[in-house]
C-alpha cells in the first residue's frame, strides 16, 4: 500500500445574512471577487423588503416600487460580467408621480418640470432652477463621491467637513427648499423625498435634495415583475457564480472567537464556518441580537437604543376586480397630501402620535404591468407614514389596524378611486408590527436608522464592523443608507473593503490501495 498526499484548493467562503437587495448585491460582488458565497434568509422569497406576496391572483410588491438610478444596477451586473437589461425589463414611468393637494391643485413630477412650476407658481421658476442646480451639486458630492466610497474612518469625515459646511449640510431639506421657493405646495413637492428613505424632511440634512437631480436626470423606472423580478435575477447570477441561496434559513448568531468572525449559527443550531460574514440584517438587529454574546465596543445596546429610527409604515395592499378601465386619472404613482405638512410630520417623527389626518402614497402597478393582477383587474397599495413602535405610548396596532384601514378607505373613496370597496378581491395589511416580526426591524421602523446628519456617513454603522474582524454590513442601516440606490451602493462600498478571495490550501490525505 502506498500513501499519496493530494493537495487541493478551496475557495474562501463568504456567508451573507439576509437576501434583501443589499445582501444579494453583496453576494454578487463577493462572487465576482472569487468567494464561494452562501446567502441565508428566514423568508420564503428573496428580496427582503423588496419581496412580494400573492393573493387571489394579485401580486403585491411589499416595499420599494421604483428604480431611480439604473446605472448602479448596470454597474453591478458589469462587475459580474453580465448585462442588466438582458435580465431585467425596466420601463420608464411618465409622469414620475402625481402630487395632489386638498385644494384640488396637482403637480406632475417629470423630467422637465419647469412647465409644471410655471403653472403652479410662476413666481418661483427662477428659485426652482436654482434649487435644481443645488441638487446637482449635492448629487455629485453626496452620491457619486461620498455614497460610493467607504466612510469608516474618522479621517474620511474630517476631509469632507469643509464641503459639508460650504453646502450648508446643517440645513434641513425643507429649509433649503423654502429658501428657494415661496409656494408652500412647491416647498412640499421639493422636500418630501426623504420620506422615501425614512427621513423627516424638517430635520434630515439638505444633502438629500440630491434626489431631485437624480429623478430629473435618470428618470423613474419600474421593473416588469416588480422589484421581486430584480431580486430573482440577482439570485440567478449568484447561482451561476457557484453560490447558494438558502431560504427559510434563519441566522440566530454570528460566531466570534478571539474577536475574529468565524461564521454563523442558525436557529436549528447548524453552524456554518466562513472566512467573511456580511450582515444584510438591520444594523440594530445585527448588533443587539446576532452579536448579543460578543462584547461590543462601539455599537452597544445602549448606543443602538439612542439612535433615531425612521418612521413606521401602514400599508394596505388590495386588489379590485374589473376596474382596469376605471379611474383613468389615477396613474402608477400618486401622492395624496393632508392639509397639514409640517404638523403631520412632527406628529409622526417627534411626538409619536397617530394623527387623525394622513398623507398617502398610492401605488397602481397594474396600469404598467398586467402581470400583477388577473386580466381586467387592478392591484394597489396605499401607504401611510406612521410612528414607529419605540415612542412612549406606542400605537397598539392590534387594536387600531381595522379602524385605521377604514380611515384610509374613506380617503381613497373620496379623493382617488371612488367606489373601489365594492370591487375588492384581495386585501392584506402591514403595520409596524409586521415590519418588526417579518424583517426584524427595530421598533418596526420602515427604513432602519433615520438619515439625520449625525446618523449619516461616518456616524452611521460602518460597512466594515469594528466589533469583529471579518464582519461587514450592507443594506439600509449602514453607509450610504436606505433606498434602492443606497443599498446597492452599500455592496459596492463593501467590495472595496473586502479583499479578493485567497485560495486556501487544504491537505486531503488519500489512501490508495494497489
Amino acid at each position: 500500500m502506498n500513501d499519496s498526499l493530494h493537495i487541493s484548493e478551496r475557495k474562501a467562503h463568504a456567508v451573507v445574512i439576509g437576501s434583501g437587495l443589499g445582501g444579494l448585491a453583496s453576494a454578487m460582488r463577493l462572487g465576482a471577487k472569487g468567494y464561494r458565497v452562501t446567502v441565508l434568509d428566514r423568508l420564503d422569497k428573496p428580496g427582503g423588503r423588496g419581496s412580494s406576496i400573492s393573493e387571489n391572483g394579485h401580486r403585491f410588491d411589499l416595499g420599494p416600487t421604483i428604480v431611480t438610478v439604473p446605472q448602479v444596477f448596470e454597474q453591478l451586473w458589469v462587475a459580474c460580467g453580465r448585462n442588466f437589461h438582458n435580465d431585467v425589463d425596466l420601463r420608464p414611468i411618465k409622469p414620475f408621480y402625481q402630487i395632489r393637494w386638498p385644494d384640488g391643485s396637482q403637480f406632475n413630477a417629470q423630467s422637465n418640470m419647469r412647465s409644471e412650476v410655471e403653472r403652479l407658481s410662476p413666481g418661483d421658476v427662477h428659485g426652482f432652477e436654482k434649487f435644481l442646480n443645488d441638487s446637482e451639486k449635492r448629487y455629485q458630492f453626496g452620491f457619486e463621491d461620498l455614497g460610493r466610497r467607504p466612510m469608516n474612518k474618522l479621517w474620511d469625515l474630517i476631509k469632507v467637513l469643509p464641503k459639508f459646511v460650504m453646502m450648508r449640510a446643517d440645513r434641513s431639506v425643507y429649509t433649503h427648499a423654502a429658501r428657494r421657493v415661496k409656494d408652500e405646495r412647491l416647498r412640499m413637492a421639493l422636500s418630501f423625498h426623504p420620506l422615501f428613505i425614512g427621513g423627516d424632511p424638517f430635520n434630515v440634512t439638505s444633502m438629500y435634495i440630491l434626489v431631485s437631480h437624480l429623478e430629473k436626470t435618470f428618470g423613474v423606472h419600474y421593473a416588469m415583475g416588480g422589484v421581486q423580478a430584480i431580486a430573482d435575477a440577482m439570485v440567478k447570477i449568484i447561482q451561476s457564480q457557484g453560490g447558494h441561496v438558502a431560504m427559510q434559513s434563519e441566522v440566530d448568531e454570528i460566531v466570534v472567537k478571539n474577536n475574529i468572525c468565524k461564521g454563523v449559527k442558525l436557529k436549528d443550531q447548524t453552524v456554518l464556518d466562513a472566512d467573511v460574514v456580511v450582515s444584510n440584517a438591520d444594523a440594530g438587529h445585527t448588533y443587539t441580537h446576532l452579536l448579543r454574546n460578543h462584547t461590543r465596543r462601539r455599537w452597544t445596546n445602549r448606543k443602538v437604543k439612542k439612535q433615531r429610527w425612521s418612521m413606521g409604515l401602514f400599508v394596505w395592499y388590495f386588489g379590485t376586480k374589473g376596474t382596469r378601465d376605471m379611474w383613468a386619472d389615477v396613474g402608477h404613482h400618486t401622492i395624496l397630501n393632508s392639509s397639514r405638512y409640517k404638523g403631520l410630520v412632527r406628529d409622526i417623527f417627534i411626538k409619536g402620535k397617530l394623527a387623525e389626518d394622513m398623507s398617502l402614497y398610492i401605488h397602481r402597478p397594474s396600469i404598467t404591468d398586467p402581470s400583477v393582477a388577473p386580466q381586467g383587474d387592478d392591484t394597489f397599495y396605499a401607504l401611510s407614514p406612521v410612528p414607529h413602535l419605540g415612542h412612549d405610548d406606542a400605537v397598539d396596532w392590534n387594536q387600531m389596524q381595522e379602524e385605521y384601514r377604514q380611515k384610509v378607505a374613506k380617503i381613497l373613496d373620496r379623493d382617488v378611486i371612488p367606489g373601489f370597496e365594492k370591487h375588492l378581491s384581495a386585501s392584506l395589511i402591514f403595520t409596524p408590527n409586521q415590519f418588526e416580526s417579518r424583517y426584524l426591524s427595530p421598533y418596526g421602523s420602515g427604513f432602519s436608522i433615520e438619515p439625520r446628519i449625525f446618523q449619516s456617513a461616518w456616524f452611521r454603522p460602518h460597512n466594515v464592523s469594528e466589533e469583529a474582524k471579518g464582519l461587514f454590513l450592507a443594506g439600509a442601516g449602514t453607509h450610504p443608507g436606505a433606498g434602492l440606490p443606497g443599498v446597492i451602493s452599500s455592496a459596492e462600498v463593501l467590495a472595496k473593503l473586502v479583499p479578493d478571495a485567497p485560495h486556501v490550501p487544504e491537505q486531503i490525505l488519500k489512501v490508495a490501495a494497489e
